[in-house]
């Protein structure tokens, strides 16, 4: 991961973005039921948060400790009470239950709602950027890397999650609670309720001192992590080349360095936290000093009631605590705006390889192929293809060869509609492939790659793919015709046979064979082979031209090779190099030219010489 990374991934947004929020919202709307109702059990939860001390007032100025002047600010809820002090009590523990039981189901009510909600919001964006990832042209994928896509899933919409779930919640729930503590404070005794109020600014000082202090320890945790990752990704993948090199030391020294990184990152957060907490519960201890020192002297002296006193003493527990989930709930806000710039950059990602609007159909008998004057590269005009063409003829099998970095492998992609040229045609019986369904041109290909790739799941459900209409009959078929089939009986489980990730269970070639048996099972119009038994053995290879004969009966087979042993009975022959096609014919025509290919040709065969002359030695 590049350093560009690093800073994308740590990145901090906005505490407040409206066109971010608008745009999150939208994910929302399916479930605005669910959104309304847990409103509306935070408020009821809010409400009993300020309403509880009320009772204590009620219990000692009316019943416990009666005062004779006392106000009447609470008499619209006092006129319902008994007059008698032990009934009285009586009826006020009763309410004072009956509201902690509504707190109670209106705490869990919200809670469950809107978790559940968030849950489901994921699930729909997790689903979105997913199939939006499917959909992305291949050149997409060459620019981002897995990692930092993997991260647009799985981190950033769980960031999201904690935002809709906890973060916005809290926050508005926090908010109506210290509201709502204000009003009752001014309402019962104004001056009182200032005394105490008079804490915040300091309050409000070193929440913004632990905000920006965190939020700096925030983002090196993030970079720290990102590094993390990125190497243990890189060197477990490489870990037999490590252990090869004897490099364990090496990279343990520098796990160590990345680790220790993250480490001191962590020990500044975890200073921050430490300190801010006992901070605000000074302060609010000084509050409540205040309150008792004040308070106390004025009951005392006839001008207060004990009752309000003990009210404000638990408001001010009460109080201070949003103050503190605010602070805290600020870096998951900006963390969330991040995650919600980088997850919508990657869906606002344009879909520019799409099927025709209008698609045109193939002949029935699709087969013969036609390159036009293509010209075609993947970065501005660092052209990989320089005015190439070629025909392709129906049923044949057609070779191409050159030296690595000829374009060889290119043409396939452009085939398939993996990259869009910049100049000419593609053809197929004719239709331009930009004018045909996407989905409908690659289901007429079968492709081989030099590196298989394997799913995780059972050897059969590797050779269907998902697709409808591959019975098991036509799987076992598969595996037959490329020389697999007893390999694969004499597996425990058969065509049930656990394949782990990329097949690490398997051989090259048995990985290779089995994605011949997919190609077979598919029984595609065209076959491409890419460099297809470059990276088996001897017999593997011998075993696949066995099985290559059977595959190309009644197809048009495309074979892209570096070793011409495996090419010299295509029909026809293409050699490029350097972008440009320059030789075509039989393996026998290009011979008798003296040109290119007979310069591969006769290398390869001298170093075939060398190395029987090395192996009599």
């Amino acid at each position: 991961m590049s350093e560009h990374d690093h800073h994308e991934e740590s990145a901090i947004g906005k505490i407040y973005d409206r066109r971010l929020l608008a745009r999150l919202a939208t994910y929302l709307r399916p479930y605005r039921p669910q959104v309304a109702l847990a409103v509306v059990l935070l408020i009821f939860h809010s409400a009993v948060h300020v309403i509880v001390p009320l009772f204590y007032k009620i219990a000692i100025d009316y019943y416990i400790q009666p005062t004779p002047d006392a106000d009447g600010k609470l008499t619209w809820l006092t006129q319902y009470l008994a007059a008698d002090p032990s009934t009285g009590l009586q009826q006020l523990a009763l309410v004072f239950g009956l509201l902690l039981v509504v707190g109670f189901v209106a705490a869990y009510g919200q809670a469950y709602t809107m978790l559940m909600t968030g849950q489901r919001v994921m699930y729909d964006l997790r689903m979105q950027i997913f199939s939006h990832l499917q959909r992305l042209q291949v050149a997409f994928f060459d620019r981002n890397p897995v990692g930092r896509l993997v991260t647009r899933v799985t981190n950033d919409v769980d960031a999201l999650n904690e935002m809709f779930t906890v973060g916005v919640v809290a926050v508005f729930g926090d908010i109506l609670v210290l509201v709502g503590i204000v009003t009752a404070l001014l309402l019962i005794d104004w001056q009182l309720g200032l005394l105490m109020l008079a804490v915040l600014p300091l309050i409000g000082a070193v929440s913004i001192f632990f905000r920006n202090y965190v939020r700096d320890c925030f983002r090196r945790t993030r970079v720290a992590l990102a590094r993390i990752n990125s190497f243990l990704n890189e060197h477990l993948s490489g870990m037999s080349v490590v252990q090869l090199f004897n490099r364990e030391r090496r990279a343990a020294e520098q796990f160590e360095e990345i680790n220790r990184a993250n480490l001191r990152a962590w020990r500044d957060a975890i200073f921050g936290h430490a300190l801010f907490y006992p901070a605000v519960e000074v302060l609010s201890v000084l509050a409540i000093a205040v309150i008792v020192a004040y308070g106390g002297s004025q009951v005392l002296g006839g001008t207060a009631q004990l009752g309000t006193l003990v009210a404000f003493l638990f408001w001010s527990r009460r109080m201070f605590q949003p103050i503190q989930d605010l602070s805290e709930k600020y870096t998951v806000l900006q963390s969330a705006m991040a995650s919600a710039e980088r997850i919508f950059k990657l869906l606002d990602e344009p879909v520019s390889i799409t099927s025709s609007p209008q698609p045109r159909s193939l002949p029935t008998e699709a087969g013969r192929v036609e390159f036009r004057n293509v010209w075609f590269a993947y970065n501005d005009e660092d052209w990989v293809l320089r005015d190439v063409s070629f025909v392709i003829d129906p049923g044949g099998m057609t070779a191409i060869v050159g030296h690595t970095g000829a374009g060889k492998t290119t043409l396939t992609n452009l085939l398939l509609r993996f990259y869009d040229i910049q100049k000419g045609q593609i053809l197929l019986d004719g239709v331009d492939i930009r004018e045909l369904d996407l989905t409908e041109l690659r289901r007429q290909f079968g492709i081989v790659l030099q590196d298989p790739f394997l799913f995780s799941g059972t050897i059969a459900s590797n050779i269907r793919l998902g697709t409808d209409g591959i019975g098991e009959e036509a799987v076992l078929g598969a595996l037959e015709t490329v020389n697999l089939s007893d390999f694969v009986q004499s597996l425990p489980d058969g065509l049930g046979h656990e394949v782990r990730e990329r097949g690490a269970t398997l051989s090259v070639g048995q990985k290779q064979l089995l994605s011949f048996a997919r190609a077979l099972a598919h029984d595609p119009r065209f076959l491409i082979l890419d460099e297809a038994t470059s990276s088996v053995d001897t017999h593997t290879e011998h075993l696949i031209r066995s099985a290559l004969e059977r595959l190309i009966e009644h197809r048009t087979s495309i074979v892209i090779a570096h070793r011409l042993s495996t090419v010299q009975r295509a029909d026809r022959i293409l050699v490029f190099h350097k972008g440009k096609l320059r030789e075509q014919g039989t393996h026998q025509e290009l011979l008798a030219q003296r040109g290119i290919y007979y310069k591969l040709y006769q290398l390869q065969y001298r170093d075939q010489e060398v190395s029987v002359v090395a192996d009599d030695d």
